[in-house]
């Protein structure tokens, strides 16, 4: 499998993003294999709020980069509802123009109710496309507003995609999206306003703190569905690229992904050590005493934390 996996069988492909989005006991043995092939795929994430053009733009962006002789991976998180669980995952809808395109890889994926904009496992499925060759992984987010920032983490070029009629949100988002771009994107600019919110986002931009050797964001206007801009985009990403290559910033965002990686799995496996059943029940016993206020939440936290020393991290 690992082998069909490296030669670019889209099939495998497939089936190991598959295993690693259902958390398998494989994926994990899929997921060391291929880490030592990793690490030549550029990732861009694409974010913004719903309706601003962000399947569109990565769609007419992955045409750039094929004119170019580029493999791309696409990665499209759709929402997961909270009342049945299920997911529309109707992005690639909107890419159909490069959906059959053999070098042009694309995977929608349920949000399952992670609140960063990224599903849990896009981030190992953006390795798995790295290790199958792919050049360019694009990550598109889900579409959540200011909380969606774990594309920052997972991405080394950030793009953040608005409209002319995000108007005053573009203050509200100042404190989440406005400090994870490394550039906006002004998608629909035909539309009545985009040079006024153009302007305020250059305002926003002028006052945060800067040196002559830091990275200055960019705003470009687009009109997506038409494809007006989409190269400028490439150009941009490609001229953020260097600039990370050059000042040395590219290894130490990868190392600091790595660490919150790692940081990540180790908080994920010790959640499942420390909920042994044993200790759901003794969580379950002692809920009565709270609702009684015969206890109190962290005198009952501490207690299951000191059982779970004691024990040497045991089931």
């Amino acid at each position: 499998m690992i082998d069909q996996l490296m030669q670019g069988d889209r099939k495998t492909i497939a089936r190991a993003i598959s295993q690693v989005e259902n958390d398998t006991p494989l994926s994990k043995e899929i997921l060391k294999s291929v880490y030592g092939c990793t690490g030549r795929a550029y990732r861009v994430g694409i974010t913004g709020p719903p309706g601003a053009g962000k399947s569109t733009l990565t769609n007419k962006l992955a045409r750039v980069y094929r004119l170019q002789q580029k493999k791309v991976g696409i990665i499209a998180v759709d929402p997961t509802s909270p009342f049945t669980g299920g997911a529309l995952l109707g992005d690639r809808v909107r890419m159909s123009e490069v959906e059959l395109d053999e070098g042009v890889f694309i995977r929608s994926m349920a949000s399952r109710g992670s609140l960063g904009g990224l599903s849990k496992r896009a981030k190992e499925a953006a390795d798995v496309l790295d290790a199958a060759g792919y050049d360019v992984v694009i990550l598109e987010t889900v579409g959540v507003g200011q909380s969606e920032l774990d594309i920052a983490s997972a991405a080394d070029t950030t793009i953040v995609v608005l409209v002319p009629e995000s108007g005053d949100g573009i203050q509200a988002m100042k404190a989440g999206l406005m400090e994870i771009a490394d550039f906006f994107v002004l998608n629909k600019a035909d539309r009545p306003g985009a040079d006024q919110a153009v302007m305020s986002l250059k305002m926003i931009l002028g006052f945060r703190a800067h040196t002559m050797e830091s990275w200055m964001p960019e705003v470009l206007k687009t009109q997506a569905c038409e494809g007006k801009g989409t190269e400028e985009v490439a150009e941009l990403i490609q001229k953020h690229r260097s600039f990370l290559e050059t000042t040395g910033m590219l290894e130490r965002n990868r190392k600091l992904r790595l660490e919150r990686r790692i940081r990540e799995i180790i908080e994920d496996q010790l959640h499942i050590d420390f909920w042994s059943s044993e200790r759901s029940r003794e969580l379950h016993q002692r809920l009565d005493l709270l609702l009684q206020r015969q206890s109190n939440p962290y005198d009952v936290a501490a207690g299951l934390l000191e059982d779970f020393r004691t024990s040497g991290g045991q089931q």
